[in-house]
């Protein structure tokens, strides 16, 4: 369920123009700002954006970076962009930005759908004239390339049909390409996981669970390092339950020292319209205590308040 969800009727004009006014003259209204782009759902923003344009002659993107800067700048600016082209900035920092942000890469590739990694895809090519495949592969390396290569094909079975027998064979395989030698086959587990529908791979599991005797995420943990051991491990926790996996990494991104504020803007910007209620549903099943009050501690000023707004609520 979505913490953002636009409003019944509103006026593009009316909000292009409330707009225009908080940042016209001397000063920013900041909290005005704030409070138009919440109320107003991905789509309907698009819709201001065209007519602030058409009515007002300036481009609303350009005016907002003049006016606002730092973390609130790139909040504000990733809710002003479509979903797809959302993602798709991201991936192309993550890539040719200073030094790989792995992480990314792998959360958007593990957690985004068939159809959502097909328009990544498209729109990718439009925007930088090479595909997202010769991005990967000209930045990253060895298993964990390939791994991320297979994820961005979005050719993952999505239907639900569980095949008991092949159930068997995959949580066989695994074990035998993992636990059970000496070395790891890490090309099986890659073709298994990123290829199997979801239902199937939970029966796998379960399956793998009885012969293992252990969970198959702590055998790719004692099996596989790095960012391939990441990647895998997103690719689980994604099957399984995908609001908990948003949760842990708003979690990481705010526990500890530092704030990881591209993670923490990334997954508050786009999960706001998707499922934010149940990621806050278990975060503080995980943890104890409420999204909201882990901004809170964690972030200030205006970049606090808009991230507080996509939160919803205190639970």
């Amino acid at each position: 369920m979505a913490t953002i969800k636009g409003v019944s009727s509103f006026s593009a004009e009316q909000e292009a123009q409330a707009l225009r006014k908080a940042m016209k003259g001397f000063g920013t209204d900041e909290d005005a700002i704030i409070e138009i782009l919440t109320k107003l759902n991905i789509s309907q923003r698009q819709q201001v954006l065209i007519t602030y344009k058409s009515s007002i002659g300036r481009d609303l993107i350009d005016d907002l970076k003049s006016e606002l800067s730092g973390n609130f700048e790139r909040v504000i600016v990733g809710m002003m962009t479509p979903t797809t082209m959302y993602d798709v900035h991201e991936l192309r920092r993550a890539l040719k930005g200073a030094g790989t942000d792995e992480g990314c890469l792998i959360e958007i590739l593990a957690s985004r759908t068939n159809e959502e990694i097909r328009r990544i895809n498209e729109n990718y090519k439009l925007q930088y004239g090479c595909t997202l495949e010769e991005d990967i592969v000209s930045d990253t390396s060895s298993m964990f390339r390939r791994v991320l290569v297979s994820l961005s094909t979005g050719n993952r079975d999505e239907g639900m049909y569980v095949d008991d027998a092949l159930a068997q064979q995959d949580a066989q395989c695994l074990y035998e390409a993992g636990e059970k030698k000496w070395g790891t086959d890490e090309v099986q587990f890659m073709a298994i996981l990123c290829t199997r529908n979801r239902c199937h791979l939970l029966r796998v599991f379960d399956v793998y669970r009885g012969i293992a005797n252990k969970d198959i995420t702590d055998s790719i943990k004692s099996e596989m390092s790095g960012d391939l051991e990441d990647a895998l491990l997103a690719v689980v926790k994604c099957m399984r339950n995908k609001p908990a996996y948003f949760a842990e990494r708003l979690y990481k991104s705010m526990k500890g020292l530092g704030t990881d504020d591209n993670t923490l803007i990334r997954v508050m910007v786009s999960r706001a319209e998707i499922d934010m209620l149940d990621i806050r549903r278990e975060f503080l099943t995980m943890y104890g205590k409420s999204l909201y009050s882990f901004i809170k501690g964690d972030c200030s000023g205006d970049y606090r308040k808009v991230l507080l707004r996509l939160c919803g609520g205190d639970d």
